[in-house]
Order: C-alpha cells, then structure tokens, then sequence
C-alpha cells in the first residue's frame, strides 16, 4: 500500500476510507416481551366472526341461604324462608354453615321451607338470616314417583374481536441505499410495528374494555375487546372490602386464601399467577424467611418461579403490562386469544402514490375467557 502521509486522527466525514466503527446489531431499547401471551401460547382454532362466542352449563345449586327476618326462637323454628325456595325438595337433608345440627327437608311452598330440627340425634342450634344453607343430599322414598324434572340454562357469554393495526412506509432512496445492521429496510420496518402490536396485543388482553354501547362497532365506532380484568366479578377481592385491610402488602395468606374461595366457587384448577414486577417481589419474600445456603455455595438465588399449595401448582408469569397493585390467579386452559379466521397478523402491502413503498400491518384478535368464577383478582396492594 502506498503511503499516504495521513494520521488516522485526521480522517474525517471528507476521508472515506476508514470505516465507522459501528456494531452490526441494532438493540431494541424499549420493552416488548409478552410473558403472558407466551405462556398461554397458539389457539387450538380461531374465531369466526367479530363477536365471538362460547356456550356455559352449571350444576344444580347445591347451596343456598336463609332469608327470613322474622324467625321465632332460633332453635326450634320448624319453617322459615330461604332465598331460593326452587333449589330445595321434600327429603333434602341441609346443614347452616358453622353448625353440626342436621334438619330433614319435609316440605317446601315456595319460598318457606318445613323442616325437622336436631334431625339423626344432632343437636339443635340458632339459625339466623343470611346464613348459608348447605343441601347435602336428597333421601327418596320407596318406590316412590320420579321427582320433578329439573334442569339449568346454558348461558351464552361472548367478546368482541378487536383490530390492531400499523403502517409501514420506507423510500426508495432508504430501500437503495446499504444500511448499517440490516439487509432490507422494509423488513426491519415491519418487524418493529409487529414487536408494537404483540406488546399492544398483551396489554389489551389484560387491562382492555368493551364500549357500554355499540360494542359490535362501525365505521364511527371502534370495537374494542374486554380484557381479562373487566371480565372478572365473581372472585373480585380487593384489600379492605375483602377481609384485609386497606392497602395491605402481598403476602402468602392472603394467596392461600383467594385460591381457596376460588376452588370452593368453581371447578377450575388455578395454574397461572400473573404479577407485576413490584409484587412479584413480594412473591420472592415468602422464602426469605427459610432461604439457607451451604458454606460451598456462591450464587444467591432470590426467585420464585412457581407457587405449589393445597390448591395446586402455580407458575409465576412476570408482566410489565400488568397493574402494579393487582394479583392475577388463571386457570390457564380456560383462557385463549384467538385470531378471527384469517386475520393474524400480517402485512398488506399498499399501492404507492410515489418514491416510497408502504403496507399495514393488520391483525384482527379476540379474548376468550371461559367459566369466570375459575380465576380471580386482588386489587389495592401496596406499591411502595
């Protein structure tokens, strides 16, 4: 090589024969995982139409409560009301919460209900209204007719599919030209509007909500899905209205104890608790009082990845998405998010008006949340 006279601290933007010194891998510096979308993973099948929908059954109650503010003396009242007359029978052996007394159904006229007290040698004890009624069973007589035909309604529970877009647009002097740590500009486009929709995706199956009017949408009306939080109301517990004091911190009772009220509820199996990162280190706490490590070991390991009680093996997904004083607990296998046929995500390409090439990235989704008495929420933890 001849000699050229020149220092390498002279070159400058007129001297292009030194190369930048630039790194080949362009970082992504803003989040976007979807831990949750992950765990939950691909549908067995996709939706049909912008308003998807699902069949629900339940058994007959089983349980029921008194509902009578005028009851003699406690202990020996023979017929008072319940709240729903319908779910009792002649025969049924029932038992009050809290109580070993036993009482014998005999009759039952609409709402009242003519029972025999201290029934099987039990001992009587008060009743009072409000108090839960447990139907253990019912006796038949011999050679008796047939009951009474009884039977649930199938409720129909649906969501409405909701369309995530992003446009793409790129030069043609972009297209032309060599880029640094990418071979084709448009196709670095369309990955970074995608790696924004799935994050956008997951936020909206958490925390989305449906319009109170016009739900299905039009060409003024966006349609937007509910997510998981507004779906659910049955086991809804939020600290001082449920039993824990007001802006109290994560701890394993209070998880124990929502799984409980949910397996008691529902015939769900809760596998999945979705945290934010503050609580999710309040998760880790629940070791820090057993934690121990041998006089060899140099790593220290502050990690919780799973969560096993008497009510079943928990995994512990970590959400940025997810609100910061909230509990998710799932049953996994009764969450899904579905694609409307032929429209997950993928890029249109569009006709150009000029030196530029563009498309949309489209994708059409929907939650689908079955039996919602099988999962639950706590809102109102602490945050600091």
């Amino acid at each position: 090589m001849a000699f050229s006279g020149k220092a390498t601290y002279s070159a400058g933007v007129n001297l292009p024969e030194l190369a930048e010194d630039v790194s080949d891998v362009i970082a992504i510096v803003s989040p976007f995982e979807t831990p949750l979308l992950d765990a939950l993973g691909d549908p067995m099948r996709a939706a049909t139409s912008t308003h998807h929908e699902w069949l629900e059954d339940a058994l007959l109650p089983n349980r029921d409560a008194i509902d009578d503010a005028s009851i003699g003396d406690p202990e020996t009242e023979t017929a008072f009301n319940a709240a729903n007359g319908d779910r009792f029978r002649a025969g049924d052996q029932i038992q009050c919460d809290g109580s070993k007394e036993l009482m014998l159904v005999t009759a039952v006229a609409g709402d009242t209900l003519t029972v025999i007290r201290g029934y099987a040698g039990t001992t009587p004890e008060e009743i009072a209204t409000g108090q839960v009624i447990h139907i253990l069973g019912n006796a038949a007589l011999e050679g008796g007719d047939r009951p009474a035909a009884r039977f649930t309604s199938r409720s129909r529970c649906g969501n409405y599919t909701q369309i995530f877009t992003a446009a793409v647009e790129v030069s043609g002097t972009d297209l032309a030209a060599s880029q640094i740590g990418l071979a084709d500009e448009m196709d670095f486009q369309k990955q970074e509007r995608l790696r924004e929709l799935l994050r956008d995706l997951e936020n909206t199956v958490i925390n989305g909500g449906a319009p109170s009017a016009n739900p299905q949408g039009s060409d003024t009306v966006r349609r937007t899905m509910k997510g998981i939080l507004a779906h659910l109301a049955t086991n809804l517990f939020t600290t001082g209205d449920s039993g824990f004091p007001a802006g109290t911190a994560l701890n394993e009772e209070m998880i124990n104890y929502v799984l409980r009220k949910i397996w008691e509820s529902s015939s769900g199996s809760v596998d999945t608790i979705v945290v934010g990162g503050f609580q999710k280190r309040k998760i880790n706490d629940f070791l820090s009082a057993v934690r121990g490590y041998t006089s060899g070991e140099t790593t220290y390991r502050d990690g919780v990845s799973a969560y096993e009680s008497d009510f079943g093996l928990c995994r512990i997904v970590t959400t940025r998405w997810m609100p910061q004083d909230a509990v998710l607990l799932l049953d996994s296998s009764r969450v899904k998010v579905l694609p409307l046929s032929g429209r997950s995500f993928h890029f249109k390409r569009l006709a150009s008006g000029g030196d530029y090439e563009c498309g949309e990235l489209i994708g059409e989704y929907t939650l689908e949340l079955r039996n919602e008495a099988a999962h639950g929420v706590i809102r109102g933890l602490t945050t600091v």
